[in-house]
């Protein structure tokens, strides 16, 4: 016997809990990845159990079972978040209890239940992840629990899933236009729009501290970090493409930190910021990093168009927005890439970019002390060419070896002395750490700067992609007269990473090698392309689907500077035209079918709710006859009425009217439903 022949031969009641619990399940997994172990585990086991339970048809657990079962839910959630309030607790206990609660479906009214945990449980999953992947997930599962639902309401025989799917799926169908019309005009008032997040942690990206190897790190994720559209058809050429990000100029030995300024908090104008050419258009989508930084082309004269933020630029040239980025952001923003800044001359201030701690890396010191010695010997050399110190140093990354590499190994206390006499092998933070450190070395100002540096061209939508892998360490320098100048020593080392845009990958395994033989990897790259592109869409439509895109609607419409309560007032019309719609089609149906038929099949629906099911061609006279059969001398006046109705439907001259009939409808005493 297969499966299909088992679930035919269990009860209904069995079949229907067990195709709940799957619904269950599936609005449960997404969520695997968020809950605390324990409470995975726990949920796992309850619904295991449960199927179990049906599948055998043992009796449920005892009321003292679930209790304690309640109870230390609640410890492990006041264990692990010292609270059972928030998102995170909050979400934990709402999963427990609709895995408990299905341990207690014994009547409609618990399964009620299940279902409105269902839905809430359903909707908590937007609190973590808005993705595209997790709204098809969870519009399957509205399907699932929609169907589950009609089904509860079908209690008559063994009607096929099916038959409720497609009348869960014709009830989805009529409420996405009002639906539709909720999420374009329903008024974005924070904080009721949109749930913060309760932590600043777990998204992977730029760090505001440096330790060399955390870039290494970066560059194994391969998700999104932010989608560039430029204005102009063609866009910059890719070795120009560096989105800045923190800027690291104090270094203890280990890490490197961003110089702290006494005083006011630095400013633009502080920065001496020159451009020039033509300027660069674009609109950034940046994904949720929990940080303040924004991230733009190297460099922006203006502020980036924000919606509800502010922003404002530091002398390092790093843009901040005055909260950190917790959902995804989207901007515009005019840079140029000819620019310079920061002072001609030398100032006191440039004087942090030279220190270095004491006692490490010796032999980059007596390097910086060989460079020196050998400009100074060189002919038509000057004492002060810092520069040709800088092409000095990228000429040694040329020639003598040196590997770029994302496994360089574990470097230890003297980094830059291991990089450059030892290991010759490094990736871009190693590089550029080094490179830093021998330019203060040389007494030369220098500093890291931490961003992104290139990126993909979708062939599908034309937009940029950006990734976490795209994360780059570069250095910059201070000349006399030029101010700070950018230098990237790893193109030095490796000029295909900038210039040809060649990322490193890691080494693939034999499951991708064997996916490899199968699929075309251009194949891939395609399909790839494509989710993206429809990833991007649904970002840009519906999560970037801000208030001044509604009132854009709004005035798209004919109005001339809508608000918050136009939109309001556009909502109501809707609505109220939508149920006048339905009430105008409610009333056609009702008038197209025959009352007296009408009539009839509510008494069928009575009597099948109190356990007398009968065939749809059964006449009221014979309907009365199961009645009296069924129920007894206590359902005389019932089965009177039956009679009186079918006299109504053939005799000449009825006495009593259908209006009469209704009424009397109501007030007969109907047989209760059997207890379950």
């Amino acid at each position: 016997m297969n499966l299909r022949q088992t679930l035919d031969c269990l009860p209904r009641d069995a079949r229907d809990t067990l195709w709940l619990l799957f619904v269950i399940a599936w609005v449960i997994a997404p969520q695997a990845g968020i809950l605390p172990l324990w409470a995975g585990l726990l949920a796992a086991g309850l619904l295991l159990w449960r199927g179990w339970l049906a599948w055998t048809g043992r009796p449920l657990p005892g009321r003292w079972t679930v209790g304690a079962l309640l109870v230390l839910a609640a410890v492990g959630a006041l264990f692990t978040y010292r609270t059972i309030l928030g998102r995170d607790a909050g979400v934990t206990l709402i999963v427990v209890l609709l895995a408990l609660k299905m341990l207690e479906l014994r009547a409609r009214r618990d399964a009620l239940v299940v279902f409105f945990l269902g839905f809430f449980t359903m909707l908590s999953n937007f609190f973590f992840s808005q993705s595209l992947s997790t709204a098809a997930a969870m519009l399957v599962a509205l399907l699932g629990l929609l169907t589950a639902l009609v089904n509860a309401h079908m209690p008559v025989g063994r009607p096929p899933l099916m038959q409720a799917f497609r009348i869960a799926g014709a009830m989805a169908l009529l409420g996405a236009p009002i639906m539709a019309a909720l999420f374009m005009l329903f008024p974005r008032m924070a904080p009721l729009w949109g749930v913060p997040g309760d932590t600043m942690a777990g998204r992977s990206g730029l760090s505001g501290v440096l330790k060399v190897g955390n870039i290494a790190e970066l560059a194994l994720d391969d998700s999104v970090a932010l989608r560039v559209r430029f204005d102009d058809l063609a866009a910059p050429p890719q070795s120009e493409l560096y989105f800045r990000g923190p800027v690291f100029g104090s270094f203890d030995g280990v890490e490197w930190h961003a110089l702290t300024y006494r005083g006011a908090p630095p400013s633009g104008a502080a920065a001496n910021l020159r451009v020039h050419g033509a300027p660069v258009r674009y609109e950034v989508t940046l994904e949720p990093h929990q940080q303040p930084w924004l991230l733009l082309l190297d460099a922006a004269v203006d502020k980036p168009v924000l919606a509800g933020m502010e922003s404002s630029m530091t002398q390092d040239l790093q843009w901040l927005a005055n909260r950190p980025i917790t959902d995804m952001l989207r901007y515009r923003a005019q840079s140029y890439t000819g620019f310079t800044y920061g002072p001609d001359t030398l100032t006191a201030s440039l004087r942090a970019y030279t220190e270095l701690p004491a006692g490490f890396n010796p032999r980059t010191w007596a390097l910086a002390r060989q460079m020196r010695s050998e400009l100074q010997t060189a002919p038509g050399s000057t004492r002060d060419s810092a520069w040709a110190l800088v092409q000095a140093a990228l000429t040694r990354l040329r020639t003598g070896g040196y590997v770029y590499t994302l496994e360089p190994g574990v470097y230890g206390l003297h980094g830059a002395d291991e990089f450059w006499f030892d290991r010759r092998q490094g990736f871009c933070e190693h590089i550029a750490a080094a490179f830093v450190v021998l330019m203060r070395a040389l007494e030369i100002p220098a500093r890291i700067v931490t961003g992104y540096q290139g990126g993909d061209r979708n062939p599908v939508d034309g937009f940029w992609t950006v990734r976490q892998s795209d994360a780059h360490a570069w250095a910059e320098v201070w000349i006399a007269g030029r101010g700070w100048v950018r230098v990237d020593p790893t193109s030095a080392v490796s000029p295909g990473r900038t210039g040809a845009f060649e990322r490193l990958r890691t080494p693939r395994g034999a499951f991708a090698t064997a996916v490899d033989t199968v699929i075309s990897p251009g194949l891939v790259h395609s399909l790839r392309a494509v989710w993206e592109a429809a990833n991007n869409r649904w970002n840009q439509w519906v999560l970037n689907y801000t208030q001044s895109r509604q009132l854009d609607l709004l005035k798209a419409l004919g109005f001339a500077s809508p608000d918050w309560q136009d939109l309001t007032m556009v909502l109501g019309i809707l609505v109220a035209a939508a149920a006048l719609g339905a009430m105008a089609w409610s009333l056609c149906e009702r008038n197209r079918q025959d009352p007296w038929l009408r009539l009839l099949a509510r008494t069928r629906q009575r009597l099948a709710h109190a356990g007398l099911a009968l065939p749809e061609t059964l006449p009221p006279r014979a309907i009365a006859q199961q009645v009296r059969d069924r129920f007894g001398a206590r359902s005389a006046a019932l089965a009177d009425w039956l009679l009186r109705l079918e006299r109504l439907r053939y005799a000449p001259r009825a006495e009593t009217g259908l209006h009469q009939l209704r009424r009397e409808f109501r007030r007969l005493p109907w047989p209760a439903a059997p207890k379950s």
